[in-house]
């Protein structure tokens, strides 16, 4: 990532390679932070909804919202009752396969709420190399 000061406005370029923030002059490490999860908000909720459309259709379920927030220590979370997905902002940084399989995770609790047999099952009916995106997520942790 390269940071560029400028009296301009804040802007994101984005290049096949890196990402470049131009910055107000002075501006604190707070400020520089907020603007950073912002692009992640941005870029999630471009590629998020057709991905859980996709997937809501191979797995046969469909939720009634989603949402995107900082979170300490899980990737996503599901509440069955409310048919509603979190996922993790720092999901931004990850590879898409990656996002997708969180993706079918948090479908899959709608059909199987605990993490047993069954749920696992569904993993793998659905998405059957999900083993290897979870060590993928988890060795960067």
């Amino acid at each position: 990532m390269e940071l560029i000061e400028s009296t301009e406005r804040p802007k994101i370029y984005l290049t096949t390679n890196r990402i470049i923030m131009q910055i107000p002059f002075g501006s604190v490490i707070e400020q520089r932070e907020k603007f950073l999860f912002e692009l992640y908000r941005v870029q999630l909720k471009r590629i998020l909804p057709d991905l859980i459309s996709k997937w809501e259709k191979v797995i046969n379920v469909k939720i009634d919202d989603y949402g995107i927030k900082r979170m300490k220590t899980k990737w996503g979370t599901c509440n069955r009752n409310a048919k509603r997905i979190w996922l993790n902002l720092e999901l931004a940084k990850k590879p898409i396969e990656v996002i997708e399989y969180i993706i079918v995770h948090e479908l899959v609790h709608l059909l199987e709420r605990y993490h047993n047999k069954r749920f696992y099952d569904f993993m793998s009916l659905f998405l059957p190399g999900w083993k290897q995106f979870k060590e993928e997520l988890n060795k960067y942790n």
